[in-house]
């Protein structure tokens, strides 16, 4: 271990991690509670229909596409604070918003801006966790953001169920946007672009993660912009599959209330609390996974095969609906579980990859490649469920889609833009004596 990684302070890790979190737990409130809303009488009040209810479902996913790649570009070379800063308050009063529409143009309007604000949120906090944590680090630290996925899905769905009982969808809408825009001003009193900025950082820690993070960069190929890194292999490889694995996921959010609803006979608040069980699941899943994945530095091999398994889980699920809700639930809450487990390892790959310059863009082009999936797997999984009258050909679709997304995992190379640094080093200094 090199002297400096003695000096990396831990309090990193009590002063950034829980404000990124809270932050991204905020965004998912306003991204997933649109399905509750629909379930809970939505959709009867603005006489949606459900084809238009899977493209409202969707066109947030379309908005999202739009500014991956800028708000990456941004967060590099200018501030991830100032533009998570002005995310807060936009998507707040969008998803305040939307308790008030009155009529169905209106409601796909928002739910496009409100996707394109949101667009920003993951590339900057994942450009900012580069900054403060190193490869070492680097699964824990994207876990422990994207565990704000299931968590914020867990107290949500229930949260949402009992506000629509009690009160009304309008009102959720109302109560869960108004958080983020308040969050906003601790967010730009709290949080630190990079280390040297930090005042609680003594100056020698401050350098010790400077010259790791240094270290880490030397270690990688240099990539000269953006449009190579595009082309390159992994990148080419990772795109298509997470707009894969993203058809999976979305669909399994977006429909998992309506899916539940109609299995178990159910009503709204019963809804939420089953809905809840599979992300239980999968915090668990996925803290596991971090811990494997840096303790042993291994990365695809842990994100390939929870797809597998959550292919097949997701099939048996819909094989055993109709005649078993118990063993069908069982099955769907493994799925769920697994199918979120590997996202902060997946995260990490790309700075192993792809050097700083360009690596927050290339994970937002895989990021907005996920967009797309969702917004497919959101639209395309309401369609099937609405055409067939159940969901047996979405369950189908999102397992498909799982599988060749492990498939696409198999032929990435993690090491394959790493160069022998130390070596080279070993080399010099023994030409030198």
């Amino acid at each position: 271990m090199n002297k400096h990684e003695f000096n990396l302070s831990k309090a990193r890790w009590i002063h950034i991690i829980p404000i990124v979190f809270i932050t991204y737990s905020l965004a998912y409130v306003d991204r997933t509670n649109f399905g509750f809303a629909v379930a809970g009488g939505m959709a009867e009040d603005l006489n949606i229909t459900s084809s238009m209810s899977s493209l409202l479902g969707s066109i947030f996913f379309l908005g999202y596409f739009c500014f991956q790649i800028p708000g990456a570009h941004y967060a590099e070379k200018n501030s991830a604070k100032k533009l998570i800063f002005w995310g807060l308050i936009l998507w707040g009063l969008f998803s305040s918003l939307t308790g008030l529409v009155s009529n169905v143009e209106l409601l796909l309007v928002i739910r496009f801006l409100l996707g394109v604000v949101e667009s920003v949120v993951l590339p900057g906090l994942l450009v900012l966790l580069g900054h403060w944590f190193t490869k070492k680090e680097r699964s824990k630290a994207n876990t422990l953001l994207m565990l704000a996925n299931p968590i914020t899905i867990l107290w949500m769905s229930i949260l949402s169920g009992y506000l629509i009982q009690t009160l009304g969808w309008r009102e959720m809408f109302f109560i869960e946007g108004f958080p983020s825009i308040i969050w906003a001003i601790v967010w730009w009193m709290l949080i630190k672009d990079k280390p040297e900025e930090a005042k609680w950082l003594k100056q020698e820690e401050k350098i010790s993660i400077q010259l790791v993070l240094e270290r880490e960069q030397a270690e990688i190929k240099p990539v000269p912009n953006y449009w190579a890194a595009f082309k390159s292999r992994n990148v080419l490889l990772l795109a298509p599959q997470y707009f894969l694995w993203n058809i999976g996921i979305a669909g399994f959010i977006m429909w998992l209330p309506t899916i539940i609803k109609d299995l178990s006979k159910s009503g709204i608040g019963e809804t939420g609390l089953l809905s809840s069980v599979p992300y239980m699941l999968s915090i668990i899943l996925m803290l596991i996974i971090s811990y494997i994945s840096d303790k042993f530095q291994v990365r695809k091999l842990l994100v390939w095969p929870c797809l597998v398994i959550g292919a097949i889980t997701l099939y048996f699920s819909y094989a055993l609906g109709d005649t078993n809700f118990l063993a069908s639930f069982v099955m769907l809450t493994i799925s769920g579980g697994i199918m979120f487990a590997p996202i902060g390892t997946f995260m990490a790959i790309f700075p192993e990859i792809l050097p700083r310059n360009v690596s927050g863009a290339a994970i937002a082009l895989v990021n907005s490649m996920g967009a797309l999936g969702s917004f497919a797997g959101t639209y395309i999984v309401g369609y099937l469920n609405g055409i067939t009258g159940n969901p047996g050909a979405s369950f189908l679709l999102m397992a498909g889609a799982l599988i060749v997304a492990a498939i696409l995992t198999m032929f990435v190379k993690v090491n394959s833009n790493v160069r022998k640094v130390e070596q080279n080093e070993t080399l010099t200094g023994e030409n030198n004596i």
